[in-house]
């Protein structure tokens, strides 16, 4: 659904307010939205303001009662409805702070509701009701990440490579899912091409970067530097070609599906069954197949592997290709998890695919997907306790925790160094 145009008011430093401007939608990343509703049915036609940070913008509610202004930057700004707007029989209920103050914290869209009526009484939810839904979108959310981790690990597994350019893999996939479906293609047929350009992505990356590179002898530490150099360069690569700001998917508003006492959006479901489907098949593959086994036994002792006769180089670049489709297939139901398709979207949850790696075992696909499952199930409960800009650090404080007292991981095993 598209959101009403929003009216921009420039104030410069040192300068009088101009003469109104308007903004072409999707100008600006940051977004302050809502939707204005009463006991009638939405409320069209009001109109908004939000004056901060030396900017003033105004919107209008849409015919289904949302607004969204476009903010040039983050901060605090004094959000107005303007009652005189407002049709006939609509009032605010009694005490709704009209304006109000609103800031962003670590997120670029913020949402302020406001209520209408008299005698409004909030519906109060039951602890375990909250619990049960925040569980339910946290498996979806950790078997998503589960998807770019295990790909992560195979490679790990069977390089030794720590690649830290495997989040841009993942915006990679949701930036094709977009530029296929800006061509008019259908969402499934856009979304399987981008999983196959991810898997290409992955392949060419291999034969032209990595294969060289192990060839003469570089060292693991040497490479790993290398790979932070390439995530930095694909990642400005993209913003040039894609802009900054965020677009969404076809289908990102999906329907809102109840299940007795769990609620979960359509799009969560959708991942959440994708995600297992997919995690299902590669785990019959590895345990059930010819090239699982020789995956695996490459992971294992890549020399007594090429020793036996499995052709050491030709595994590689199947781990790359199969990685480089599921960290693609990852970042699309990221796309539509946040939702939203950014040109850093997949540095944003890099270290959590990382924290899933490592505490499930680094190198042990079962491993990656246990631990991005924990890691997907803490963040989101979490939210209900921490403050929603803290969920992804409660996180990674769990793997610390984890590791003090299991240094190899929940299924890794005991190394020696040195």
């Amino acid at each position: 659904m598209s959101a009403p145009a929003a009216g921009a008011f420039p104030h410069p430093s040192g300068s009088s307010p101009g003469t109104p401007a308007s903004i072409k939608a999707g100008e600006f990343e940051n977004r302050i939205s809502g939707v204005l509703r009463n006991a009638e049915g939405p409320l069209e036609g009001v109109q908004i303001t939000a004056t901060g940070e030396g900017f003033e913008g105004e919107a209008t509610s849409d015919e289904s009662g949302r607004w969204v202004i476009e903010v040039p930057e983050q901060g605090a700004y004094e959000v107005e409805l303007d009652e005189s707007t407002l049709p006939d029989g609509a009032q605010l209920a009694e005490g709704q702070e009209n304006p109000r103050t609103v800031t962003f914290s670590g997120t670029t869209n913020i949402t302020t509701l406001f209520l209408f009526g008299e005698g409004i009484v909030l519906e109060t939810t039951s602890f375990w009701s909250v619990l049960a839904d925040r569980a339910v979108a946290g498996l979806s959310f950790g078997l998503l990440l589960a998807l770019s981790a295990v790909g992560l690990s195979l490679i790990f597994g069977t390089t030794g490579l720590t690649n830290f350019a495997h989040g841009e893999m993942v915006t990679m996939g949701a930036v094709l899912a977009f530029a296929f479906a800006a061509l008019g293609l259908p969402a499934i047929i856009a979304i399987i091409l981008a999983v196959i350009g991810g898997g290409a992505f992955g392949y060419v990356q291999d034969a032209g970067l990595w294969k060289p590179l192990r060839r003469k002898g570089t060292g693991l530490v040497p490479m790993m530097i290398v790979s932070i150099g390439l995530a930095l360069a694909l990642r400005y690569i993209i913003q040039f070609n894609f802009g900054g700001q965020t677009q969404q998917l076809p289908g990102a508003q999906g329907n809102i599906l109840d299940f007795g006492p769990v609620s979960i959006s359509q799009n969560n479901l959708n991942s959440l069954i994708t995600s297992l489907v997919v995690i299902l098949l590669i785990a019959f593959l590895l345990l059930r197949t010819r090239v699982g086994k020789a995956t695996r036994a490459v992971a294992d002792n890549p020399a007594l592997a090429a020793a036996s006769g499995i052709d050491v180089d030709r595994v590689i670049r199947l781990v790359w290709v199969v990685g480089g489709a599921l960290a693609a297939l990852g970042g699309i139901l990221w796309a539509y998890y946040r939702p939203g398709v950014t040109f850093n979207m997949g540095q944003q949850i890099l270290l959590l695919i990382f924290a899933g790696v490592v505490l499930g075992g680094l190198g042990t696909v079962f491993g990656a997907l246990l631990g991005s499952i924990i890691v997907g199930l803490f963040v989101e409960i979490s939210t209900i306790w921490l403050e929603a800009d803290l969920k992804y650090v409660g996180a990674l404080l769990v793997m610390i925790l984890v590791l003090l007292f299991r240094p190899q991981g929940i299924l890794g095993r005991r190394e020696r160094v040195g």
